[in-house]
Parts: structure tokens; sequence; C-alpha cells
């Protein structure tokens, strides 16, 4: 079983407020906030410009591999713009929840559609806004 690395993880001030500001907005029927909100209780939340740039933020590009090894890169972002098809995740997506905050080196663990649990490891960060200097994006 994957390390937890819970206590670890690094949110942007400003991805905090916005994704806490969406989660209000995709309260459930039964009234349950989506997963993000406890992902968000999960770490240490600073100025967007004391991000490290091995952190996954919000619209980074992510390279990650499955347990078998496979590669993908993917793209962490908001559900109004989530393709699955084209490697957009939506950040309420349980995959989006467990990626946001990881470090290079760190495993995500998420329940599939299906049930089905399964852990990608964050290989790279082909680009990250706050390393490149984009720190409202």
């Amino acid at each position: 079983m994957p390390a937890s690395f819970g206590p670890d993880r690094i949110f942007s001030e400003l991805d905090h407020a916005r994704i806490s500001r969406l989660a209000q907005q995709h309260v459930s029927p039964d009234g349950n906030p989506p997963a993000i909100v406890d992902t968000l209780d999960e770490g240490d939340t600073v100025p967007p410009r004391d991000i490290p740039p091995d952190v996954v933020t919000m619209n980074s590009r992510v390279l990650v591999s499955d347990t078998a090894g496979d590669q993908r890169e993917v793209v962490l972002c908001y559900p109004k713009d989530a393709d699955i098809a084209q490697g957009k995740l939506s950040i309420l997506s349980p995959i989006g929840a467990e990626l946001l905050g990881r470090r290079v080196g760190e495993e995500a663990t998420f329940a599939t559609p299906n049930g089905k649990e399964t852990t990608l490891r964050v290989e790279g960060i082909p680009f990250q806004p706050e390393a490149n200097g984009d720190y409202l994006l």
C-alpha cells in the first residue's frame, strides 16, 4: 500500500480559495460536498509565489505513471474545461482531488467510477503556472 503524504501536501492560497468556492456550488443532492473539500484540509496553504516547482497546482501539466509503468500526461483543470479524452482532469473528480498538492515522486490513490482502486505516481511536472511566474492562472 502506498505511503500517505497527506500532511505534506501544499496548496496555493489562490487555488484553495477558488476551489473552496467551487465546491460550495457543487454539493451533491444529499448535501455532501465534493471530495476536494476533505483534500484541502490535508495540507498547508501558502502564497502562490512560495509554491515549490515540484508540486501539482491547478492548471499544471503532470506526467503520471500507473502501477504497470505506463505514463501519460494530464492537466488538472476546473470542471468547465475538463475533457478526459484530452487528458484534462477536473479538480472535482477523485483523481483530480488526489493529485492536487502532491509532489513529484508521490502517489495518488483514488477510486474509479466502477469502484476499482487505482494508484498513479507523479513522475514530473512539465508545466506549473507558478514555476512560470503566472500566479493568477
